[in-house]
């Protein structure tokens, strides 16, 4: 990670306890998908699938994002960050908005439980997303990367505004459409918006240069910029207010644009790339950026064709698995141990450069493990799909004991890291 700007990192005790929260939320999510049964095949409103889609975009993946993010501003904003007790604060604040969110979600106490989780949710976004701005409105420097940070926070506050105004309608029914239509405008903006935005922001950076890339062209990353924010504006508008389908295909064509500019420039720093062996962490990521394919292909098969009830079902919940396995979770998987270990390097070894030989932070988690862990990984992803297709319970039931293992094996290597000692004869 040479040539990240560490003089302002915040301390590890900001940005560890995203981790560990993230690594047990994983570990909570291989149960819950036990506990689901015949559930994950059925599709439309159901409480435990949206229980367990919010594990995975909360507790699990926006968890570790946010500790990645609070360690990565010195580096996108160069600046430290706004305040680290404000960090602290909101950390505590979205872990027990989360848990009672999911809590209500899987026991269905949507009128009672859920609006009072969604308010303190819908506080803990806005907390974190005023941590953020404050820090770019303290950068000297307003670079590309850090506008898509920025956008993707502003979207991110946007997803849980209207994850609140559900909430409350569960209680006070005052919106004037039935609730999948406001899931999907909730969705929408929540992946396309906070993740993909943020992701590609982040990547845009980290990518290029954990592969040392030299001279790519930045101009693909401007057309994405546009393109996937204009599209996404226009779909949100659309389904709010117009409702024409015709504005909702202009818009898939933006975003679907804007998403295929990134993915030309990521091909052109693998071909520009001076290391050429892909560590565990970056064979996830190119993983993860190759499945964005499949929910593009997957959303165009379902807006421009007609299908029976079945497929249609079977398709939709494939296309959730293709954006909350495919890409989201395989991505933070992959770059927990790009970012993780040099955390952890950064706290225990930054003061003895130079002093004595350290450790690369690769070597601060257990290769086998993570290894073992990546075909379990793909194996779970190989068999849960063919299990959704073609609606076999047996399939899907085996690819949640193999996630099970993934999440023991994830959980392992994370506290290996962070457990890590500074050997007595290196001090």
């Amino acid at each position: 990670m040479n040539g990240l700007k560490t003089n302002n990192a915040p301390h590890i005790s900001v940005v560890i306890p995203h981790f560990v929260f993230g690594a047990l939320s994983l570990l909570l999510l291989a149960v819950l998908l036990f506990m689901s049964g015949t559930k994950l095949l059925e599709a439309y409103f159901n409480q435990n699938l949206i229980a367990i889609t919010h594990i995975v975009v909360l507790g699990w993946a926006s968890t570790i994002i946010f500790g990645a993010l609070y360690q990565l501003i010195p580096v996108v904003f160069e600046t430290a960050l706004f305040s680290e007790l404000l960090a602290k604060i909101t950390f505590w604040v979205f872990v027990s908005s989360f848990l009672f969110l999911v809590y209500a979600f899987w026991t269905g106490s949507f009128t009672l439980l859920l609006p009072i989780a969604a308010c303190s949710m819908f506080i803990a976004v806005f907390l974190f997303a005023l941590n953020v701005l404050l820090s770019y409105k303290k950068a000297k420097k307003k670079s590309r990367t850090s506008k898509f940070v920025i956008v993707s926070i502003i979207w991110f506050v946007i997803t849980a505004f209207i994850g609140l105004l559900m909430a409350l309608n569960f209680k006070y029914n005052f919106l004037t459409e039935v609730h999948l239509h406001y899931l999907k405008i909730h969705a929408a903006a929540g992946f396309i918006g906070w993740f993909l935005m943020l992701i590609i922001g982040v990547g845009s950076v980290l990518i290029p240069m954990f592969l040392i890339s030299h001279n790519i062209s930045k101009k693909p990353l401007n057309y994405t910029y546009y393109l996937s924010n204009s599209g996404l504006t226009l779909l949100i508008i659309n389904w709010f207010l117009i409702k024409n389908k015709h504005l909702t295909s202009v818009s898939w064509l933006l975003i679907a644009l804007g998403v295929l500019f990134f993915m030309f420039f990521l091909i052109q720093a693998y071909k520009k790339r001076l290391r050429k062996k892909l560590d565990i962490g970056m064979q996830y990521s190119f993983i993860a950026i190759t499945s964005l394919l499949l929910p593009l292909i997957i959303s165009f098969i379902l807006k421009f064709y007609r299908l029976e009830f079945e497929l249609l079902n079977n398709l939709t919940i494939f296309y959730g698995f293709s954006v909350m396995f495919g890409f989201i979770t395989t991505l933070i998987l992959g770059q927990t141990y790009k970012t993780l270990p040099f955390i952890v390097w950064l706290n225990k070894y930054k003061s003895l450069v130079g002093k004595i030989k350290t450790p690369l932070p690769k070597e601060l988690y257990n290769t086998n493990i993570a290894n073992i862990q990546f075909i379990f990984y793909l194996a779970f992803v190989l068999v849960e799909i063919i299990g959704i297709l073609a609606n076999n319970l047996l399939l899907v039931t085996i690819g949640n004991y193999i996630f099970l293992v993934v999440a023991i094996l994830y959980n392992i290597n994370i506290f290996y890291i962070i457990l890590h000692k500074v050997k007595p004869s290196a001090k």
